[in-house]
């Protein structure tokens, strides 16, 4: 059995899995780029892309440890509460210590039977580094005379003083720096190239995602139902210059932010097509119009990163690794990657029960181990939730919070002596 696992990164995911590994009497030593813990929530952190107005898209309720509650009482919190509710996790559990903070890791390959993390020799490995730390930025014909910044350089709104912006990109980031923009800025215009679906916050005077909680709907009736209730809560945002969605609601992430339909209809915003190239300060479009920015801000999202360790370990496929759970390599060599998920509402929570898996292999006894093999080796489980999800970079390792956590729970008790919880 593994005696000695190192944890890379000290997020979110890191701290659940040291929390996890701790838990079962597994010897963890961290490693941490920063100086503290919290991940892109600590804003000191040279991996951060956290900027000042950035708050929680899930409630807190939802998105929390079960086993640590959030002192605070408020139903978004921001960074700054965030970042302290992480200190105060890692000080609760002796966590702090385990790691080795400033100390970027710079190779992970294996050594023997085991890993080598920089020389350090371990028996099993756990990336936890994040995923959304990396820019993903789209190539455009032409250059752009301005400004142009990707919204990871982004952190206050004070960059748009006066300036004609235009933001590429409508996701939740893409939304919220267009919400802040608008009391800055000359002008600011929101590229899209699809359609959304837009959350508000709150329904029925309590945050959205608490509604429904623990009786998951099949999915025909859920699209159903929640489909008909943003046309009773937030219109039709066709209305406001956005495309159509060409998918079903759930099937790539909403948008938890409907201030951006505020200002759209108050005409302090306007939506325009995709940019197809540059020229000096002109971005043309692709329905043949352009116009004139000082600023380009690119919302695109991240991709996946984990430099230290050679792809073919992490089994590598297109857009994403392809691990058993998003979390183990078919090839079972003692390396694990948490908080590589995406799900509408899965919070650290769903993450913890990751850690609790990767917990539950590594201190398994041989017969678990082989029918735990035997398990990865036949076809894996479908977490989708029979959703069809958009084939984005950014989706690539997306799932259904109800499926993927059921899942993950069912595989960690088969991971356990008979008797055991």
């Amino acid at each position: 059995m593994p005696q000695r696992v190192a944890v890379i990164g000290a997020g979110p995911s890191g701290l659940a899995a040291a929390r996890a590994l701790s838990q079962a009497g597994v010897d963890v030593i961290g490693f941490e780029a920063a100086d503290g813990v919290g991940g892109l929530w600590n804003i000191s952190n040279p991996r951060s892309t956290v900027y000042e107005s950035a708050h929680l898209i899930s409630s807190r309720t939802t998105t929390e440890f079960a086993e640590f509650p959030m002192r605070s009482s408020v139903d978004y919190p921001g960074h700054r509460e965030l970042a302290r509710y992480f200190d105060d996790y890692a000080d609760a559990f002796g966590l702090r210590e385990q790691f080795r903070f400033n100390t970027p890791v710079q190779r992970v390959e294996r050594d023997g039977e085991g890993w080598s993390v920089d020389g350090t020799r371990v028996d099993a490995v756990v990336l936890a580094n994040g995923t959304l730390a990396e820019p993903s930025i789209p190539s455009f014909a032409g250059e752009f005379a301005g400004e142009l910044l990707h919204s990871a350089q982004y952190s206050s709104p004070e960059v748009f003083e006066g300036k004609r912006v235009l933001i590429v990109g409508a996701g939740n980031s893409g939304c919220d720096i267009a919400v802040d923009a608008v009391h800055r800025a000359a002008s600011v215009d929101l590229s899209v190239r699809r359609g959304y679906y837009f959350v508000p916050r709150y329904l029925f005077g309590r945050p959205s995602d608490t509604l429904n909680q623990g009786r998951p709907l099949p999915r025909p009736i859920k699209q159903a139902i929640d489909s008909r209730l943003l046309r009773l809560f937030t219109g039709d945002p066709r209305r406001f210059g956005f495309p159509k969605p060409d998918y079903g609601i759930y099937e790539s992430h909403p948008i938890v932010n409907t201030l951006v339909l505020h200002h759209l209809g108050q005409g302090d915003l306007r939506v325009v097509p995709g940019p197809e190239r540059f020229e000096g300060n002109t971005v043309h479009f692709t329905d043949a119009t352009s116009g004139e920015y000082d600023l380009v801000l690119l919302a695109t999202g991240y991709r996946l990163d984990y430099p230290m360790v050679d792809r073919a370990e992490l089994n590598w496929t297109g857009f994403a690794p392809s691990l058993y759970l998003n979390i183990l390599p078919p090839s079972l060599s003692g390396l694990y990657v948490m908080g590589m998920v995406e799900a509408s509402g899965l919070g650290w929570q769903g993450r913890y029960e990751q850690a609790e898996l990767i917990a539950a292999h590594v201190t398994a006894a041989e017969p678990e181990r082989a029918a735990f093999a035997r398990r990865v080796a036949a076809p894996w489980p479908d977490v989708t939730g029979g959703y069809r999800y958009l084939g984005l970079e950014r989706m690539s390792y997306y799932v259904n919070k109800d499926a993927y956590r059921s899942t993950v729970r069912r595989v960690t008790r088969s991971l356990r002596p008979k008797g055991t919880s």
